[in-house]
């Protein structure tokens, strides 16, 4: 999560600074050297794999910080995100894959940086690579599970992660459903917010919002990175020479990085991204296929799907989009995607077909009908009705949102199926989507999907 900021600092480059400025900038870096007499190494690809790590840090973090944004607790020594962030050939196109921390993975032979102990390959949890080898072990892991080439290795920890985001001035976020997590303190009301640093990192660390756990944890930062790229290609930073160098300064306080990763190779990258923005970036997660995946003396484990995995990172190293183009979808932001929605519709006229014509524009806009309206009972209906069970509340609130000026009815045992009641005040059905896009068939969001819109 933290790994966005590095991203971020690849953006701002485009703003042309000269090398000197970058060069000092350059000198704040740590230097690391995962790839030290690494062998047997997958084929190079076209374009450029930078591996991205946030490590937790929070050692770093003064004691009023660490309380107020609940980050107690001794750091792990480990790795608590991963993504994979490839640069198309061209220069044109970023795509990101997140890597889940509790993935099944079994390393190469290594020694253990902390006992000095020479170990075989065993299984482990992909985020316990790190604190077993360190940047080289993590590299070397990555590779041998995606057969993806790394040819960069950037580490972040807290500390610059909230730096970065309070000197851009805040990042913009919208959520169609209140966000609260007791473990973290994230508290968001439903509705669009610009969270500054400590807020933002308490949104990219909450895991206990929903049952998603880490997945959707993970949707979150995807989202998050998405809007950080549209703060920095549009607010200005671009074009400001000493906004820029801050920018960069609160970003590379705390970045480890390989030693092949310099001034030069910041500048030609920036450049060439001097046109980057949202619609330019694609995110998604690896494929799972075992859920619980318990392995002995490891625990509870993520198994990677095979196929759908070696399809997605054939596509990196091919350099090729991980999925279609496809328009944004238009309307007005529902907090319940129409897809999940089923709706019985009823005529409360006497005006013939009024139903069926109600029914097909629901079903064009994307709710689930029966395809079937009926007569209601009741006749002479002035105002249109959203009747639900009290448990579809927020389906019920994105539905009536396409009928304006509809009433909503709460109806205990009705069920999962929606009724609307359809009224003599009835115009057309207006156009709506989800505020927060399920990923695609292929598991692929667009950065322009995810942005506030």
């Amino acid at each position: 999560m933290r790994a966005v900021t590095t991203l971020s600092v690849v953006v701002l480059a485009s703003a042309g600074i000269g090398h000197a400025v970058m060069s000092s900038l350059d000198a704040d870096i740590t230097r690391v050297d995962p790839f030290k007499d690494m062998k047997n190494r997958p084929q190079a690809g076209h374009g450029m794999n930078v591996l991205l790590v946030g490590t937790d840090g929070r050692d770093k973090v003064s004691e009023q910080l660490r309380r107020k944004y609940r980050l107690g607790g001794a750091p792990c020594h480990c790795t608590d995100t991963i993504m994979i962030v490839h640069i198309s050939a061209d220069r044109e196109r970023a795509s990101v894959v997140s890597l889940p921390r509790d993935s099944y993975a079994v390393t190469p032979a290594h020694t253990d940086r902390t006992t000095g102990r020479r170990h075989g390959g065993h299984p482990i949890k992909l985020n316990a690579a790190y604190a077993e080898g360190g940047p080289q072990l993590t590299v070397r892991t990555v590779e041998h599970m995606t057969r993806v080439k790394i040819d960069h290795y950037l580490e972040i920890d807290f500390t610059s992660f909230m730096k970065t985001v309070d000197v851009l001035g805040g990042v913009r976020i919208c959520t169609a459903r209140p966000l609260k997590d007791t473990y973290t303190g994230l508290d968001l009301p439903a509705g669009t917010h610009r969270l500054m640093g400590g807020q933002a990192l308490q949104y990219v660390r909450a895991r206990h919002l929903d049952g998603a756990s880490d997945l959707g944890r993970m949707k979150r930062q995807q989202r998050f990175m998405a809007s950080l790229i549209d703060r920095a290609t549009s607010s200005g930073v671009l074009l400001n020479p000493m906004r820029f160098r801050d920018v960069t300064r609160a970003a590379l306080g705390s970045v480890r990085a390989d030693k092949g990763f310099g001034t030069d190779e910041l500048l030609a990258l920036g450049r060439a991204m001097r046109n980057f923005s949202p619609s330019s970036s694609e995110f998604t997660t690896v494929p799972i296929g075992q859920m619980g995946y318990a392995v002995k003396g490891v625990g509870s484990t993520l198994k990677w799907d095979r196929k759908k995995a070696g399809r997605l990172f054939r596509a990196v190293r091919e350099d090729r989009p991980l999925a279609p183009h496809q328009p944004r979808p238009k309307g007005l932001p529902v907090g319940v995607d129409p897809q999940q929605i089923r709706v019985q519709v009823e005529n409360g006229t006497d005006t013939a077909g009024l139903g069926k014509r109600v029914d097909r524009q629901l079903a064009a806009t994307g709710f689930r009908t029966t395809g079937m309206a009926v007569n209601a009972k009741e006749h002479g209906v002035r105002r249109t009705v959203v009747a639900h069970d009290p448990r579809w509340d927020r389906s019920a609130k994105s539905l009536a949102a396409a009928l304006p000026g509809s009433e909503l009815r709460t109806v205990k045992g009705l069920g999962p199926t929606l009724k609307v009641i359809v009224g003599s005040d009835f115009r057309q059905v207006r156009k709506v989507r989800a505020a927060e896009p399920a990923q695609s068939e292929s598991g692929v969001m667009r950065g322009d999907e995810a942005v506030c819109g």
